[in-house]
């Protein structure tokens, strides 16, 4: 029979799939595989109702064979197998799909029969690698088989063939190594059982190949002693898994067995906090299998680090990394999402952005967040070891997601000082005392030096509990959020912490006044280096803080202060230094400017050094700082 010509759009569309829609070569066997296990499901199907078919389900089985010499690799199967007007109409027009056809000729539901190809192009992958591709098939039901030969976009011929028995063997020849492809590393047996695993693990059905193994056999010398010896042997294997893990029963697999997966799967050697698995049936059915690790991976909070879920269509994986699956507040989630009823484009790598994807999406954000507030109420210490890892990733998706807000404020921890370990904001509320207007909080550098910082004072002496934020992004949240559960957060800086009576502001006011020729001077003498200087309302054993005044606080400028110039290193907070007039040092710098003005500068001038270190901010001469102390010493 003479070579027959696609048609002019099916040539181009071969050209453009060979060049352009797969991205990456190695999934051609991806392809071919599953174009078998979808022949076999048919005649697997056809079985039920037609006794002749004579195999049972342990009969069916796909071969891989590899022969280097001659550069072919060979894909067969049991399956249905195509007569010659099947393989006209099936490898004849790109895009035409036997398997979507034989479903809807069959009227048969995605549940009865979930076959993997439907689109009609994942065969023609085969060219992206080979050079020629020959098919041999025979029908189910027909006595001869027949011969599809294609070197590529120049056309194919049909002819008559023969084969034992119903099936369909594809024969590719393996094009020539170039300096810019290897297309000889397709004919190693270790890189053939790679790709199996990778991408075909899943299938239903066993694929056999032929794999090199190792044993110790006992050889007898020219002396006549035995020894053991390791020699090479070649054995047929499966080499996929077949049923995955999560298509199994909650009866058949423990969570221990879920776990020994999720370390293999994954390369983590940690245990996950949680495993969460998912059977859903509606309008999209699928499962899942997620973890939620202990530990950030050491790429984590880099570029590096590529977030998603593996995504499989009835066992084949599509997409080692999807990030449609999950929102990026939950990246750190690892696992696995299986469907038959997504809608894949022309090839099973390109994945439409649909409404399926988004029902997934959502569904798994529910699950993922329902786990983690489950976690923090019930197993508080595994929280606190995942909290660890990945809270700052919670706060910095609290700060980029507006829509995001009310899903993670519940999953956000603090360090409290009264119980000595971070907390929710529901935990700190519920042990609010009635008369407590605010939710307390003071940021610096760490735990330590907060609990020594003197503006936090009357706030402990009242016994409210304070969050200490430590770290850069935790003051911008909370800024953000302005309140929890319509309690206003409050810095322990705050001008009035809302904890004195009418009585005692007045009493402060009048203090103010009687003094201001005192901050007047101080503040001149700072020579513009605070923008305000005041009684203090807080100060009880220490004479003096530094706080500020407008929405830039000193840890916010602490943080711009590691930015670039240009991405606001320049931004400086409004400092207020503040006094505490009941405090002796108060008396003698009140001596000082009414008798001796240059004393009293240098009074002003510690004062303020002191402020700065207390709250963790360098001092602007260190040198002229020690010379003051120095001389009142």
């Amino acid at each position: 029979m003479g070579k027959r010509q696609f048609k002019a759009e099916s040539k181009r569309l071969l050209d453009l799939m060979v060049n352009s829609i797969y991205t990456h070569k190695e999934i051609f066997l991806r392809e071919i595989i599953s174009n078998a296990s979808d022949a076999i499901d048919k005649l697997c199907y056809k079985s039920l109702t037609d006794d002749k078919v004579g195999l049972a389900r342990e009969d069916f089985a796909i071969h891989i064979d590899l022969d280097r010499d001659n550069r072919t690799i060979t894909v067969t199967d049991n399956g249905i197998g195509m007569t010659a007007e099947e393989m006209e109409q099936n490898l004849g027009v790109i895009a035409k799909s036997g398997s979507f056809q034989f479903k809807k000729e069959n009227d048969v539901s995605a549940q009865e029969l979930d076959i993997i190809g439907q689109f009609g192009v994942g065969f023609y992958s085969a060219f992206m690698v080979s050079k020629k591709v020959t098919v041999i098939s025979r029908a189910y039901g027909e006595q001869t088989a027949n011969v599809w030969m294609s070197a590529g976009a120049d056309g194919y011929t049909i002819t008559g063939g023969e084969r034992d028995a119903a099936g369909t063997t594809v024969i590719m020849e393996i094009k020539d190594d170039t300096e810019e492809e290897n297309y000889s590393e397709f004919l190693e047996e270790s890189t053939v059982v790679g790709l199996v695993k990778k991408y075909s693990d899943y299938v239903r059905w066993p694929i056999k190949m032929n794999v090199t193994k190792s044993r110790q056999v006992e050889k007898t010398d020219d002396k006549g002693e035995t020894k053991k010896e390791w020699e090479d042997y070649t054995e047929e294997d499966t080499v996929n898994s077949m049923v995955p893990i999560w298509q199994r029963s909650k009866s058949e697999v423990s969570d221990a067995d879920c776990m020994k997966f999720y370390k293999e799967k994954f390369y983590d050697m940690d245990d996950p906090v949680s495993v969460i698995r998912v059977n859903a049936e509606g309008t999209v059915s699928y499962k899942a299998m997620l973890f939620i690790p202990a530990k950030a991976p050491a790429n984590f909070y880099s570029r590096e680090y590529q977030a998603g879920l593996q995504l499989y269509s009835a066992g084949v994986l599509i997409m080692d990394h999807c990030e449609d699956l999950l929102p990026e507040c939950y990246r750190f989630v690892r696992g696995v999402v299986d469907s038959q009823d997504l809608s894949l484009n022309i090839s099973r790598e390109m994945l439409q952005h649909n409404r399926q994807i988004k029902i997934i999406s959502n569904n798994i954000e529910k699950k993922v967040t329902a786990e983690l507030k489950s976690l923090m109420e019930k197993e508080p210490d595994k929280y606190e070891k995942f909290y660890s890892s990945f809270g700052a990733q919670l706060k910095f998706s609290f700060l980029n997601f507006f829509d995001k807000h009310e899903l993670l404020k519940p999953l956000l921890m603090f360090y409290s000082a009264n119980v000595g370990k971070r907390i929710s904001f529901a935990s700190y509320l519920s042990a609010m005392p009635e008369a407590q207007k605010y939710i307390y909080y003071a940021c610096g550098e760490s735990v330590e030096a907060l609990s020594s910082l003197p503006q936090a004072e009357p706030v402990r002496e009242k016994g409210y509990d304070i969050l200490y934020l430590t770290d850069e992004a935790d003051e911008f949240v909370v800024s953000m959020m302005g309140a929890y559960e319509g309690k206003e957060f409050k810095s322990v800086n705050a001008e009035d912490l809302g904890l004195e009576t009418d009585e005692e502001k007045e009493q402060t006011d009048k203090k103010q006044e009687e003094n201001k020729d005192i901050f007047e001077f101080v503040k001149s003498a700072l020579d513009g280096k605070v923008a305000d200087v005041r009684i203090s309302h807080k100060l009880k054993s220490h004479p003096v803080c530094l706080t500020t005044q407008g929405p830039i606080t000193l840890e916010m400028e602490k943080y711009f202060a590691s930015l670039p110039a240009d991405k606001g290193g320049n931004v400086k907070a409004e400092r207020v230094l503040e006094l505490n007039a009941d405090h002796r040092i108060f008396d003698a710098l009140r001596d000082a400017v009414n008798s001796d003005k240059d004393k009293a500068t240098d009074y002003a001038k510690l004062l303020y050094g002191q402020a700065l270190l207390i709250a963790g901010m360098p001092v602007d001469d260190p040198a002229g700082f020690s010379d003051l102390i120095c001389k009142y010493m």
